[in-house]
């Protein structure tokens, strides 16, 4: 029987998968069956059928999952990531509830968020677009600025020693940030396209690349919504960050943070502790 080989899955395309094996070579691969949910950066036992093909036998353990869902299905992101890029702009406008739906998966998944907000050169539109993330900034997210088609090294200690995904609107600015990581990235995503056979969905699907030897980068396909159908209210509750020092001790122990009496995350709103606008996205969230 042949020996099962090890590898990453680099790119996704439907049925059909890029694996990395060791030493680099990238190979095309299907699932047994119809089984499906192997996505990009899952570590993967695959059994070679010809030289460039192989079969995926096996997903090995997860170290965390990025996913989001409506009332009908799950949709996988990326799997062992370790921070999540989110890239917003000023222009266009970026979705605040789609950012704050990112990080309460990132929260929730135990994966370190970072905010990136791009078309800094856009000076005024930047100004304004700060004033709207400087909460996040207060309340302890790391957010930085910048101009993906003119510098992006303000990134590299950030993404050192990461599996980072990048996640965000069409139009933000992600493929410009991968380019200027990336400056041979058409000469890696041919690679991966070749193998697959394929080169018509490159700009839809997920792609893994290597930065370094310890730091990767997926690309993900753009985002106009983040459904967190498979989270308790608990969860979501427990996202907010700034929500944690109050929990636990309002009067009522199935309390909602809206009217109720001896609200503990309420009398924080008042004394200025957390801000209004969080409380409105949480409530936005859990109606």
């Amino acid at each position: 029987m042949p020996s099962l080989l090890s590898g990453q899955v680099t790119a996704t395309f439907g049925r059909q998968l890029a694996v990395e094996l060791a030493g680099g070579r990238v190979i095309t691969c299907v699932t047994r069956g119809k089984k499906t949910g192997v996505v990009c950066g899952d570590h993967v036992q695959v059994k070679l059928t010809e030289a460039t093909h192989g079969v995926i036998e096996s997903v090995m353990p997860r170290t965390s999952l990025l996913y989001r869902s409506d009332a009908f299905r799950e949709k996988i992101i990326a799997a062992n990531v370790t921070q999540i890029i989110m890239v917003v702009a000023a222009v266009p406008s970026f979705y605040e509830e789609l950012l704050n739906r990112c990080l309460i998966a990132a929260e929730t998944g135990n994966i370190k968020a970072l905010i990136v907000l791009n078309k800094s050169d856009m000076v005024a539109q930047t100004q304004q677009a700060l004033s709207v993330l400087q909460l996040y900034r207060d309340i302890g997210y790391t957010l930085l600025t910048l101009c993906a088609k003119q510098d992006v090294t303000i990134l590299y200690p950030y993404l050192d020693g990461h599996t980072s995904v990048l996640v965000g609107q069409s139009g933000m600015g992600k493929s410009s940030i991968i380019n200027a990581l990336l400056p041979d990235l058409k000469i890696r995503t041919a690679a991966i396209s070749t193998a697959l056979d394929s080169g018509t969905h490159t700009t839809t699907a997920a792609h893994l690349y290597h930065l370094n030897a310890d730091s990767h980068l997926i690309d993900s396909p753009g985002l106009q919504e983040f459904g967190l159908h498979h989270f308790e209210r608990s969860q979501i509750e427990h996202a907010f960050i700034e929500f944690r020092p109050y929990l636990g001790a309002c009067k009522f122990n199935d309390c909602t943070h809206r009217h109720e009496p001896g609200c503990n995350v309420l009398r924080a709103v008042s004394e200025g502790k957390i801000d209004a606008r969080r409380l409105a996205a949480y409530h936005a969230l859990v109606m």
